[in-house]
């Protein structure tokens, strides 16, 4: 390692020629090169600049970035856009606290990203959770019910919002349209975190745009699906549900004072080539992906999710540039495929768990990234013999009882415990299972005989288990002396 170890060890990888099944989006720059306006990939060290005559001002727009701002809104079909540049967070962030007060209930989805979470921490929020459907062979999170939701918002008259994740990390889309109806029905607001979704707009073949279901604000990881340099972000809004003034404050308090010009110079990048080249470049991908798709036919015993979920467990639609697929019948793990197309094929996955692993594939990527993922499929699973075993399913998920908001829980003061002394006791830490990432408990909750053994399982089973500070999951931080009667449990 040199001087410069951050420096030389992005060099180094550079130079293995990793394919990207991973993010961000512009696939270590190819797209870039293949529409390289004005020499935009040259001359990136070039415009780093900040606040100057000529510049504009991020949070007081009234020249370029405000124009960029104006046609991104175009392009996306929003009523106004804004560029973060603190990633998604700071725009899952800024949407929730606009949108309500310190002490109102938002319904949340339990699969949410823990900026969802921190939201509610930061705002002092009163969450109800709904639980998504769970594919329990393969460890990711399904649909979410309207019916529930519904009933949940009738159940609590007061809530303010209800926040969706839309589609998920695979690529599942719930019923968004329906729960957009629902939610307004009660004029309460529907925020949707689309983190995973920028790109839905270039074909009729992907779900629906959050935008075009309803929803009041939108939060798009522009980096992970469009080529934005990692980082980079938007926020739409459309309707007057959202106090905009308000929005505009939260955003100059999450954001950085310093915004950088080399990120909001790539989302404008990203928008520009969303709307001149995206829908031809997202035909091209999906041919790929269908190409692909047939070539694997010949890997007897390979799962690939699809279409055939769609309907069931409040599936909607599927995402076809989110490729899941798994070697459970070779009884070779998520983990373990993975592991080999990087190890033995300079393959770069997105990420994996016990059953399957995620290839995010973009308008960046080109045939013979695919042609190199169809040979480290077919070579893995050359020789292997399907295996007839009994597959892994999760315990069921059920809400635990809720006494304090996680702000509440997290300045009590706290005493450590071994897990199996735990029950009845309120957590003051977060247990959160990878796959799929719902979280068993949230501090301010209840530890019950239940989520221990949950844990005690999926812990067998090598699953990772989040948000302990603890890493062996031997031990819990709790509420100090605080146990809950069993009767209110």
């Amino acid at each position: 390692m040199g001087q410069v170890p951050i420096v030389d060890q992005l060099i180094n990888l550079k130079k293995q020629d990793i394919v990207s099944f991973h993010v961000p989006g512009h696939k270590s720059g190819n797209i870039y090169s293949r529409f390289n306006y004005k020499n935009f990939k040259q001359v990136l060290v070039d415009i780093d600049t900040t606040e100057i005559p000529g510049t504009d001002n991020l949070h007081k727009s009234d020249g370029c970035i405000k124009e960029a701002q104006l046609r991104a809104a175009e392009v996306f079909s929003s009523e106004e856009t804004f560029f973060l540049v603190n990633g998604s967070t700071s725009g899952i962030y800024s949407m929730i606290m606009a949108a309500t007060k310190p002490g109102d209930k938002v319904i949340v989805g339990r699969n949410c990203h823990q900026s969802v979470i921190n939201s509610i921490f930061l705002g002092d929020l009163q969450p109800i959770y709904i639980y998504p459907e769970v594919d329990k062979h393969q460890g990711i999170a399904l649909g979410i019910s309207p019916c529930s939701i519904e009933r949940l918002i009738q159940d609590n008259p007061d809530v303010k919002a209800v926040l969706i994740t839309y589609p998920t990390y695979q690529g599942i889309a719930c019923s968004l349209k329906k729960i957009s109806d629902i939610v307004h029905k009660y004029d309460k607001i529907l925020l949707v975190d689309e983190a995973h979704g920028a790109h839905l707009g270039l074909s009729n073949r992907l779900p629906d745009t959050a935008l075009k279901c309803g929803a009041d604000a939108v939060v798009q990881s522009t980096h992970k699906s469009l080529p934005a340099l990692t980082q980079s972000s938007m926020l739409h809004i459309q309707g007057n549900r959202i106090d905009r003034d308000k929005l505009r404050f939260m955003l100059r308090m999450h954001q950085s004072s310093s915004p950088s010009y080399i990120l909001m110079a790539s989302l404008d990048m990203a928008t520009m080539i969303y709307k001149s080249k995206g829908k031809q470049l997202m035909e091209e991908l999906l041919e790929n992906i269908e190409y692909l798709k047939i070539k694997l036919q010949k890997v007897v015993g390979l799962d690939i999710l699809g279409e055939e979920i769609v309907g069931r467990n409040y599936v909607e639609a599927v995402d076809p540039t989110r490729l899941w697929i798994s070697m459970q019948q070779y009884n070779v793990s998520g983990h373990q495929l993975e592991q080999q197309l990087r190890e033995k094929f300079h393959i770069q996955m997105e990420l994996s768990n016990l059953y399957g692993t995620l290839a995010i594939t973009t308008i960046g990527n080109q045939k013979r990234d695919f042609d190199r993922l169809y040979k480290g499929i077919y070579e893995i699973g050359k020789g292997l013999k399907v295996i007839k075993s009994e597959k892994t399913s999760y315990s069921s998920y059920s809400t635990p009882k809720v006494v304090y908001s996680p702000k509440e829980a997290f300045y009590s003061n706290k005493m450590t415990l071994p897990i199996d002394n735990s029950e009845g006791f309120i957590s003051g830490e977060y247990i959160i299972p990878f796959p799929p990432g719902i979280p068993l408990v949230i501090p301010g909750e209840v530890i019950s005989n239940e989520i221990i053994q949950n844990l005690k399982a999926m812990k067998e089973e090598g699953i990772e288990i989040l948000g302990l500070k603890h890493n062996n999951c031997e031990y819990i931080d709790v509420i100090d002396n605080e146990l809950v009667p069993a009767t209110m449990r």
